[in-house]
């Protein structure tokens, strides 16, 4: 499976592709950031961020994408931001008809590191063992990309074939009753 990883962001949004499966080896198929001026129009920079993740996916053609998933913070000016960068590789990726993934930043801190409380070196450090690079990708937010595609990778599968067995297992009982 190929995962597109998107950490959003207006300033820098982190862009990374992995192949790979459950149990089989990682690898890196190319990892990035979509910078957009600080001092631009807020229009202009959702349109950066959209050209730039839609050149992603024309040059990867990723299987699914993997967002993190925006959550509360302290500066409401910085969550915006977040958000709004977020909806566009939504938007870029469902217009595709790709299957989209939220990940918590926990959760891909906890899937990639074994701790949902790891820091940016930890998780640059684990993403640099896991894909055999010689350094961790820079700036954080690309290693961070990166974590989202693996983290999909090792739950996302595993999740979507519980849901699976679940819708499965619901119909046959609607399948009886009916």
């Amino acid at each position: 499976m190929r995962v597109l990883g998107v950490d959003p962001g207006l300033t820098r949004c982190g862009v990374g592709v992995v192949d790979g499966a459950p149990g089989t080896p990682l690898r890196m198929a190319g990892v990035g950031v979509v910078r957009t001026p600080a001092d631009a129009d807020i229009g202009e920079r959702l349109v950066l961020v959209e050209r730039g993740i839609e050149a992603w996916l024309d040059e990867y053609r990723p299987q699914a994408v993997a967002v993190e998933r925006v959550f509360s913070q302290h500066n409401v000016r910085t969550v915006m931001g977040t958000a709004q960068a977020s909806a566009v590789a939504i938007l870029c990726a469902s217009r595709r008809g790709l299957p989209v993934h939220l990940h918590t930043p926990s959760e891909v801190k906890a899937a990639v590191t074994g701790s949902g409380r790891a820091d940016k070196a930890q998780v640059g450090a684990m993403v640099t063992r896991l894909l055999r690079l010689d350094a961790p990708p820079k700036p954080a937010d690309a290693a961070d990309a990166l974590a989202l595609a693996i983290c999909h990778i090792w739950r996302g599968t595993a999740t979507n074939r519980l849901q699976q067995a679940h819708a499965a297992a619901k119909a046959r009982i609607q399948e009886r009753t009916s």
